[in-house]
């Protein structure tokens, strides 16, 4: 176990060391507390939810994996959750999706009722989090031949598009309730496996029923709603309706979000150079941190170089103030709490690792044309003690330094999660 007092002692060493260069870790500590990560519920489960928890999966998502302890009532979900909250330094948040209604009522997902949710919200207020959602626009019979709310049949489009004002109203509830703003996210499976005669129809088709979905006004104190495109799917390899240009350009049109999910672009592209091209017109951005791997979308996220270059992006051009950023990802070969905590410390290091920079100074040598002075401070950087950093900021909010939260889950796993699977749920199909 790490010793306070070698926490602190390392962090003088480090403090000085970043002083020298004009970095002021303290100030840096408290910029990160102002960003909460929304922690996505679904990966404690497997994307099961609770209104139809023995749907196969569809829609290009799939988890792998079967290791023991997955949670199968609401109260199992938000005990792991909890745990996965007392060992990630700061306030978060946590996302939803529609299939997460706990209610005794018989409802399908163009049914829903805000109050189907009022037990996430009452857990909210014990944890003090907010709280964000997602309609649920996969894994479903009406999910038509790859298509929702652009499929060519008007029954299909306005069974989603009923869900989708559903979930906005639910997330007006929410945000009313909470006193927080909720970021209402959409994204749709819509698509072709081979090449489409008519590109065209499909996205002109998904334009009008959006429209329709947003068309009336809610408080954005309470909710705004946020809009994610894909490049491809797994059954959507040649055309995907929502494209990230689609998207983009609907977001700016219509003074929205623009959700943009790291694991859902071109493994050449990158994904931090997307913000500064988008900002100078967007609203803000809904940032999805994963990490793709080959053609999966949705690994665990790990401090990469990839994740390091978005923060980095976001830091350095102080887009933070008009970023949401949350976690997006599911993996069932490992403890499930454990990957919440190793996705969210990872996304804060490398958010505190972009903070402890001179970045005003390496601006103004940029702007001198003093390019050695950038590339060799840059350099330097890379090696300074950010993880004394860390470990103090991790101290400071009362939760395991180093590899010490490990421990906590090997409790866990022992005292609640294991003893799962000696136990049948009975689980109520909607």
């Amino acid at each position: 176990m790490v010793k306070d007092e070698e926490v602190d002692k390392a962090y003088t060493v480090a403090k000085q060391r970043y002083a020298e260069i004009g970095v002021d870790t303290d100030a840096a500590m408290k910029e990160l507390e102002k960003v909460p990560l929304s922690v996505h519920c679904w990966q404690g489960d497997d994307i099961h939810g609770f209104l139809f928890p023995n749907q196969e999966l569809t829609g290009g998502i799939g988890v792998s994996g079967n290791y023991p302890g997955i949670a199968r009532t609401p109260d199992e979900l938000t005990s792991d959750l909890h745990e996965a909250l007392s060992l990630i330094p700061g306030k978060q948040r946590v996302q939803l999706h529609a299939i997460y209604a706990v209610t005794n009522k018989k409802r399908d997902l163009n049914t829903l009722e805000p109050e189907d949710f009022d037990y996430w919200i009452d857990w909210a207020k014990q944890e003090g989090i907010g709280l964000d959602f997602n309609g649920t626009f996969f894994s479903h019979p009406m999910v038509k031949n790859n298509f929702t709310v652009s499929s060519p049949d008007p029954k299909v489009r306005d069974f989603w598009i009923q869900h989708g004002k559903i979930s906005r109203e639910i997330s007006n509830y929410i945000g009313e309730k909470l006193g927080k703003q909720v970021v209402n996210n959409f994204w749709f499976p819509d698509g072709y496996k081979d090449n489409p005669i008519d590109k065209k129809s499909p996205r002109l088709r998904m334009l009008h029923s959006l429209d329709e979905i947003i068309k009336k006004p809610l408080p954005e104190k309470n909710t705004i709603e946020s809009f994610e495109g894909k490049l491809f799917g797994t059954g959507i390899e040649s055309y995907t309706v929502g494209s990230h240009e689609f998207y983009q350009n609907y977001a700016i049109s219509r003074n929205k979000l623009w959700t943009i999910d790291a694991g859902h672009f071109h493994p050449t592209e990158d994904v931090s150079d997307k913000f500064a091209s988008f900002f100078p017109f967007g609203k803000g951005i809904f940032m999805h941190v994963s990490r793709p791997v080959r053609w999966d979308s949705d690994h665990v996220v790990i401090m990469d170089d990839a994740l390091i270059r978005i923060t980095r992006s976001l830091v350095r051009d102080g887009y933070l103030d008009k970023t949401h950023i949350g976690l997006d990802f599911f993996d069932a070969t490992i403890n499930r709490v454990a990957a919440w905590v190793i996705g969210a410390r990872a996304t804060q290091k490398s958010l505190l690792q972009a903070m402890l920079a001179p970045i005003q100074q390496l601006k103004d040598a940029e702007l001198k044309q003093d390019y050695t002075t950038r590339l060799a401070e840059t350099e330097e950087l890379k090696s300074y003690p950010f993880g004394a950093v860390w470990d103090k900021y991790c101290l400071d909010h009362n939760v395991p330094v180093g590899m010490d939260w490990l421990n906590n889950i090997h409790q866990y796993e022992q005292d609640v999660q294991f003893k799962r699977d000696d136990k049948k749920v009975l689980v109520k199909e909607g």
